[in-house]
């Protein structure tokens, strides 16, 4: 679990409600099922208007994963560049062939599965990094469906949410001759859906957004990281090439030592 991510969003909630309740003792007064169901309602079926509904249903699926410690990430990237240079001392001595067992190491990863299999082709080096490029830039398009999925959802629960608070105004006013001692209360439900589309937007779809964009951009990093590593491995560099070219992509303290590492 992302504890950064737990911790926010408890933490937000809780100075929500205790500002609440340093004010007032009816807390009963912010607690709206119908508020709530108009907006979140609202804000998933405007989205299955303007979106398909399977990426849809992928976006609230990546709003549960930020709470997912992100898979790889800075500490990954020297296991990545090792795992690379290790390949190149075989390929050095048995060429490109030698890679044939390490499909199966590589299963879980579709770039590095595929990228093998480019290589076993004996495509050129440039012919790799152009496939294997191509693959990592969709890859990354298709990522980020979620993200702008997320971000459009954000921008529609305030609507919604004014949408509920006209929609409580109008019955309000409606009843108005009835009892129009009642104005003050039922202003202050109507108003309880603007609260919760701008509470949603900002804490929940928002948030999930960036991260999820966050994530992708480092994915598509070591995604190109690997790209490299195998457009080298094609070309059969030599072990210390390929450790100069990769370290170049990568942050000087993380740089990859041939000699310590085999020492």
């Amino acid at each position: 679990m992302s504890f950064t991510t737990i911790i926010g969003i408890l933490s937000g909630f809780a100075l929500i409600i205790v500002s609440i309740l340093l004010e007032t003792s009816k807390f009963g007064i912010f607690v709206s099922f119908s508020s709530l169901m108009m907006v979140v309602g609202g804000t998933i079926a405007g989205t299955l208007i303007g979106q398909e509904a399977r990426y849809v249903i992928l976006a609230l699926k990546g709003v549960l994963a930020t709470y997912k410690v992100q898979k790889g990430g800075r500490g990954s990237l020297l296991g990545e560049v090792g795992k690379i240079i290790d390949w190149s001392y075989g390929v050095q001595k048995n060429g490109v062939l030698a890679l044939e067992k390490e499909v199966d190491t590589v299963k879980d990863d579709a770039l590095m599965k595929f990228g093998i299999n480019v290589i076993l082709a004996s495509h050129t080096g440039d012919t790799v990094r152009s496939i294997m490029q191509n693959f990592s830039d969709n890859a990354y398009v298709r990522r980020n469906i979620q993200v702008d999925i997320l971000k459009t959802m954000a921008s529609l629960a305030p609507a919604f949410g004014m949408v509920g608070t006209l929609v409580g105004l109008i019955i309000m006013l409606a009843n108005m001759g009835d009892d129009p001692a009642a104005l003050g209360a039922g202003l202050a439900i109507a108003l309880n859906t603007t609260l919760y589309g701008v509470i949603i937007a900002k804490m929940v779809f928002g948030p999930a957004a960036s991260k999820l964009e966050q994530r992708s951009d480092i994915e598509h990093f070591v995604d190109n990281l690997k790209v490299e590593g195998l457009a080298l491995l094609a070309d059969q560099v030599s072990p210390r090439e390929v450790q100069d070219r990769l370290n170049s992509y990568i942050d000087p303290e993380l740089h990859f030592d041939i000699d310590e590492h085999r020492n």
